[in-house]
């Protein structure tokens, strides 16, 4: 006694699979829904039982099953499709299950289901992650149907939709269609395919926005794409990512990086120059929200360009600073990048003054290098040096300070009172983040500036507040 749940296949005698096809040979009695049998009667032994059932009773189908296999028969239950994707295999074995009828040999033999022929059809589709989704709800809620369409649009699956629509459930794709335009690009293309593979086949292609529930049924089948799938002539193609692969080498992973970055932030308001050293501070932290602590005066990063691209000296408060300017820049416009902390003259300085070495480095090379462009990403000391020094000493005229010290005393204060400087351009990174690398970022920003052309297409024309 046995119970044989067999697919069909979409429609044509074709796609219907020789195991299908040896098992309906040998099958004593055949139940499925009438309609179906004219897709398989030829192959039936003259001697087979056949037992044709209404749509709707798939239970009753299920039973009349184990009551003949019961009767030591090889029965088949036939379903279009493959058997075990919204078919019979599911409520055969339930059934079986329920009753325990251990007895009973129970198999499933797949077949080619409406979503896969479709597939073929429209070229490839479903080169990437995909789902279906029925949505009928006569035995499933629509609540938790709408959970799932939910989900599908929002992970960006190519959608197969079954059972999309009938006479008395009109409503719901038109509903599904809204969920997704919702988080989806309207001219996502999506397709409706009609009694695939058989001689009435009709495929319509459309867009998200276009697409009109008016011209589905309950023969059809549709399918939307992901966001990357695209229209080629009538075929529907969804890179699985070959010709797109993943970066490797250091400059790949980099540029990928300055691209999520510069997405990211493109809305803000800000001129391309701020962005770019924004988005070298981001790549630096990983913290895309850094943003928010960014001030500049209106042009420095773009000042600073140009003064570096001319050999300009650097001046920093700590070694780790000087470290992380890249030497490939500084090499090539014969930059001097000069850091005093650990000279003799500092120490004897910050012992006889009372100053902290990296203040008393600073006020040194401000003696040395009076228009240089000054870097203190670790020192407030360093950075109040600079700016009492802005006030009072006429001679000191730097073509700009950055201002990103890190901690939590005087860290506040010092950026603050740089952040009132106007008589030279600053950038500073508010509140206690900052560190030898995000200065060095935003030197790198400046030396790289030309490169923003190649992230950055939207300039807000606004500088960070002053």
């Amino acid at each position: 006694m046995k119970i044989t749940v067999a697919g069909l296949g979409p429609g044509d005698k074709n796609y219907i699979l020789p195991l299908v096809i040896d098992a309906l040979q040998k099958a004593d009695v055949v139940i499925g829904y009438d309609y179906y049998f004219q897709f398989c009667e030829e192959y039936l032994k003259s001697s087979a039982k056949t037992i044709a059932m209404p749509l709707g009773k798939e239970e009753e189908r299920a039973i009349v099953a184990i009551e003949e296999a019961l009767k030591d028969n090889h029965v088949v239950v036939i379903g279009s499709g493959d058997a075990s994707i919204y078919s019979m295999a599911a409520i055969v074995y339930e059934t079986v299950a329920k009753h325990g009828h251990d007895n009973v040999e129970l198999e499933t033999l797949p077949g080619v289901s409406a979503f896969l022929a479709a597939g073929s059809k429209l070229g490839a589709p479903l080169g990437h992650d995909f789902c279906c989704i029925s949505l009928s709800d006569l035995m499933t809620p629509w609540q938790v149907i709408e959970k799932r369409i939910k989900a599908a649009a929002t992970g960006d699956f190519v959608t197969s939709l079954y059972n999309p629509k009938s006479k008395k459930r009109y409503w719901q794709l038109g509903r599904l269609k809204k969920l997704f335009l919702e988080v989806r690009d309207p001219k996502t293309p999506v397709a409706i395919i009609r009694q695939v593979t058989r001689p009435e086949e009709k495929i319509t292609i459309q867009t998200l926005e276009e697409f009109d529930p008016e011209l589905v049924d309950m023969f059809s089948l549709v399918m939307i794409g992901n966001s990357q799938t695209i229209r080629y002539k009538d075929f529907l193609v969804t890179p699985r990512g070959y010709l797109n692969r993943k970066p490797s080498t250091g400059k790949e992973i980099q540029t990928e990086s300055f691209k999520i970055v510069t997405k990211a932030i493109e809305h803000l308001p800000y001129a391309n120059p701020d962005k770019w050293a924004i988005t070298r501070i981001i790549h630096t932290t990983g913290v895309i929200d850094d943003h928010v602590h960014y001030q500049s005066s209106v042009g420095a990063i773009q000042s600073w360009h140009e003064y570096l691209k001319k050999g300009g000296t650097i001046v920093t408060d700590v070694t780790m600073v000087k470290a992380g300017i890249t030497k490939a820049f500084t090499g090539k416009y014969g930059n001097q990048v000069v850091c005093c902390l650990n000279d003799d003259e500092t120490l004897k300085m910050a012992e006889k003054e009372g100053l902290t070495r990296s203040q008393a480095g600073i006020k040194r090379a401000i003696s040395l290098y009076p228009e240089a462009l000054f870097v203190v990403g670790n020192a407030p000391t360093a950075l109040f040096e600079l700016t009492d020094q802005l006030r009072g000493n006429k001679g000191f005229n730097p073509i700009g300070i950055i201002g990103v010290p890190v901690g939590f005393v005087n860290v506040l204060e010092s950026k603050e009172q740089l952040s009132q400087v106007t008589n030279t351009h600053h950038v500073v990174l508010h509140g206690n983040r900052g560190g030898s690398n995000i200065a060095a970022a935003i030197v790198n920003a400046a030396f790289t500036l030309e490169q923003a052309k190649l992230f950055l297409t939207v300039d807000n024309h606004i500088s960070a507040p002053v």
